[in-house]
């Protein structure tokens, strides 16, 4: 199904784009358990629709160190290794487990730049079923302002169905 999403023409509408990848998400991870391909996958799918989307991935929480978050699947240039809870805007979705939408990362407080391209920022809370934080997924973009509303109602909708259900 993977191939088949790389020759899908996708629609320049927003909304309707992340309404056709989160169906191609779904389908592409239907049966498949493990986190680690799940998020791989969610990662590289988002990458490869928006062309906005300068890094996108996941930092995990770390289950041997308490509020921290550490690096996992994503897409982009060398991401941060290890973020605190807290700190940051990934520390910031982590430690209030509410989505962060940043039009200007540098007028963030504590902002932990991690490619120093980044300009703009969406960080979204990743839940288990049972209401757990997994993880956060970090978007970033080389451009100011590159997230929106649209973004976040989508982003949450695909986490949500992705590792909550």
């Amino acid at each position: 199904m993977a191939e088949a999403f790389n020759e899908l023409t996708l629609p320049a509408a927003k909304a309707e784009r992340y309404a056709v990848l989160a169906q191609e998400i779904a389908a592409v991870l239907a049966g498949e358990p493990n986190l680690t391909a799940r998020m791989a996958t969610v990662a590289s799918m988002l990458a490869a629709t928006f062309e906005t989307f300068f890094w996108a991935g996941f930092y995990v929480v770390d289950p041997d160190k308490a509020r921290e978050l550490v690096v996992g699947p994503y897409q982009g240039t060398l991401g941060c290794l290890r973020i605190a809870f807290g700190r940051g805007v990934c520390g910031a979705a982590a430690a209030s487990g509410q989505t962060q939408l940043v039009p200007d990362v540098h007028a963030f407080p504590g902002h932990i730049a991690c490619d120093s391209r980044s300009q703009s920022e969406v960080v979204v809370p990743v839940f288990d079923a049972a209401g757990e934080l997994l993880a956060v997924l970090d978007v970033d973009s080389d451009q100011l302002a590159a997230f929106d509303e649209v973004d976040v109602l989508w982003l949450e909708k695909i986490l949500r169905d992705t590792f909550a259900a």
